[in-house]
């Protein structure tokens, strides 16, 4: 018989780098979980992403077990890190920050297929340049969308 699910904790953690401090700690020991067990765990499974940001979707069960489920890093991280810039801008509208090229954006939106709601890679590229816009980056070059 299936356990019995009480409660999902959805957080981003630094890949390596889980410890009890917060924001793990609190989120975690509010539902019963052992935390230094998650901590192991989530370590020894991103061990090859360390010092990304990886979302991670904790089920935890009636009976304080818990399962995780590791995401792929977030398009907004992952395009600052494909620009070489710190932040986005204050005022995406007026104020730009850096490039990306169209090919660049297709990278990321291949990586991130898995956890987007579109079923097309045209699609998660119309969604990642949208996230690179309000970042304050110019996507530079011909569009390959269908218009």
């Amino acid at each position: 018989m299936a356990k019995e699910i009480s409660a999902l904790v959805k957080l981003q953690i630094k890949g390596g780098a889980a410890n009890p401090a917060p924001p793990i700690g609190p989120a975690l020991g509010a539902k019963g979980v052992n935390i230094m067990e998650f901590c192991k765990q989530f370590n020894a499974r991103t061990q090859d992403k360390t010092g990304k940001v990886i979302p991670v979707i904790i089920t935890v069960y009636k009976d304080k077990s818990f399962e995780f489920i590791l995401k792929n890093p977030p398009v907004a991280i992952s395009l600052l890190e494909i620009s070489k810039v710190k932040q986005g801008s204050k005022e995406s509208n007026r104020n730009k920050v850096g490039n990306v090229s169209w090919e660049q954006i297709r990278e990321v939106a291949e990586a991130k297929m898995p956890d987007l709601n579109c079923f097309s890679i045209e699609s998660a590229m119309s969604m990642v340049a949208g996230t690179a816009r309000s970042l304050g980056l110019t996507v530079t070059g011909e569009s390959p969308l269908k218009k």
